[in-house]
């Protein structure tokens, strides 16, 4: 006679290896453990785990992958401080990413620079605005009278921006994502000629404006220009949105 199956409950497919990494940063976090901090040893983990020290060393290598912990010959396991850039990087690549991600990181730019607009006037110096002001003139000097959303001119000006907020992981930030910009930029032009775009209010706010207004305006009056600035970059993505 063949066994009836349909009173059978699944089995936890979770992985072991994923349940332990949880319960290592649980460890870490109820303890107290700050960077620096040494960490027991594998065999102590997988005897009070009551897993084999096979599954704890996997767990542990992945959280050295994240930059978690660190592991010296003779000194053994401490914790350290992760670097979040660094983690992003491996896997920030254009090809990789789906188009859902690629867009929303494009969006994400958008949001750090209205937003970055009171930083900009707290931290800003004259030697600052003079640097942002030799760029806009070389931007100009090879200027041929059009429109253009070049990536070296954006990243030359923009960057400068980020690095003006003072913020060193949004500098690191903005680097990382520049293949990604770089990637939406391509699509875009495709859909949008800025020669021809018509901007809601008066024309073009061009890296020029943003500088002047930088030396003479306020952050309000800046994220409004910012916003005038990226117009075209706002709507393609609340176009491709739309049509989701």
């Amino acid at each position: 006679m063949k066994t009836k199956l349909k009173n059978l409950k699944p089995v936890d497919t979770g992985s072991l290896v994923d349940k332990v990494e949880v319960r290592l940063l649980s460890f870490f976090k109820d303890n107290g453990l700050e960077p620096g901090d040494s960490i027991p040893k594998e065999l102590e983990f997988a005897e009070s785990l009551g897993v084999s020290r096979t599954v704890v060393r996997e767990a542990l290598l992945r959280l050295r992958t994240l930059g978690l912990i660190d592991s010296k010959k003779h000194k053994g396991m401490t914790l350290k401080r992760p670097d979040i850039i660094n983690n992003f990087a491996r896997i920030m690549d254009p090809t990789l990413l789906g188009e859902e991600t690629l867009r929303q990181l494009f969006e994400f730019r958008l949001i750090l620079e209205m937003g970055m607009a009171d930083f900009l006037f707290e931290y800003k110096t004259q030697k600052d605005i003079d640097e942002l002001e030799e760029i806009v003139d070389a931007e100009e000097a090879a200027d041929s009278g059009k429109i253009r959303f070049t990536l070296d001119r954006e990243f030359a000006f923009h960057g400068k921006l980020y690095q003006m907020s003072n913020n060193t992981t949004l500098q690191k930030f903005q680097d990382l994502l520049l293949p990604v910009f770089n990637y939406v930029h391509l699509e875009e032009t495709k859909h949008i000629d800025l020669d021809e775009y018509h901007f809601t209010k008066g024309g073009f706010v061009s890296h020029r404006h943003l500088w002047e207004n930088l030396k003479i305006g306020t952050p309000e009056t800046f994220r409004k220009a910012m916003r005038r600035h990226l117009e075209p970059h706002f709507d393609y993505t609340f176009c491709k949105n739309n049509t989701k």
